[in-house]
């Protein structure tokens, strides 16, 4: 039988030392590894960045970054502005959050935010209290204030109905406005829900829901905005202003 072949490979190998074969690159090389270790990023460091604060105010970033549109880099400049105020402006600041958690309220007869039962649209003898526009937010009404062109009430659902974030009829504040309808105490419910799925699917809901009552019900007109131009309208705007046409 012939030996079995080699080659310069199996040979060097051969020669070597078994001990220096086991070794581990980084034993052979002790500045490869150095330098290894050194470009390893830390992880704990990285996972957390606001464990580089103290323990306050890693806290109050914290609390920070729960506000809605407040990331972590905002909430840092929130906190470092807070810590660079004075402690008059810092005590404002607490008071005012304090003061809106124990005083504020919903108001017994439309739902609004206010300090007062019933609030001062509710309360106030000069608005039609027979018209009554529905709203999803307490913010709502602010921008139909501004077009000071209505002198009614509101109702304020405190939300839409969105089956996909578990959203249903019992979940909006709807009772006490049922209520005032079959007591015959409105003429008409303007709904001013946005105009989006969820905004038009609540609409249509308590239209439906409302239909059996002596009471008109009516929907805000949605179309092409004031001031734009007809060529840059897209199909579902420019259908609704056609619908929502009326004579000169």
């Amino acid at each position: 039988m012939s030996p079995p072949s080699t080659t310069p490979e199996t040979r060097l190998s051969s020669s070597l030392n078994p001990s220096l074969l086991a070794c581990s690159a980084d034993s052979i090389y002790p500045a490869l590894a150095r330098t290894r270790s050194q470009n390893t990023p830390r992880q704990s460091n990285r996972s957390n960045p606001v464990q580089r604060y103290a323990e306050p105010m890693a806290r109050l970033i914290e609390e920070l970054k729960k506000l809605p549109g407040v990331g972590s880099k905002s909430a840092q400049r929130f906190a470092f502005h807070l810590l660079r105020s004075t402690d008059e402006d810092a005590a404002l600041l607490a008071d005012a959050v304090r003061a809106l958690k124990a005083s504020l309220r919903l108001c017994s007869v439309c739902n609004n935010v206010t300090d007062v039962d019933p609030c001062a649209y509710c309360a106030n003898p000069v608005r039609n209290q027979r018209l009554v526009c529905v709203v999803e937010e307490p913010t709502s009404i602010a921008s139909v204030e501004r077009t000071r062109s209505y002198a009614g009430v509101y109702h304020v659902l405190h939300g839409t109905l969105s089956p996909l974030h578990g959203v249903g009829p019992d979940q909006l504040r709807i009772g006490n406005l049922v209520a005032r309808v079959e007591r015959g105490e409105i003429d008409e419910i303007i709904l001013a829900t946005s105009p989006t799925l969820e905004g038009e699917a609540t609409a249509s809901w308590l239209a439906t829901t409302l239909r059996g009552h002596s009471v008109r019900i009516t929907r805000i007109a949605t179309g092409v905005p004031a001031g734009s131009d007809i060529e840059y309208a897209d199909e579902v705007s420019m259908a609704r202003a056609l619908e929502g046409r009326r004579e000169l």
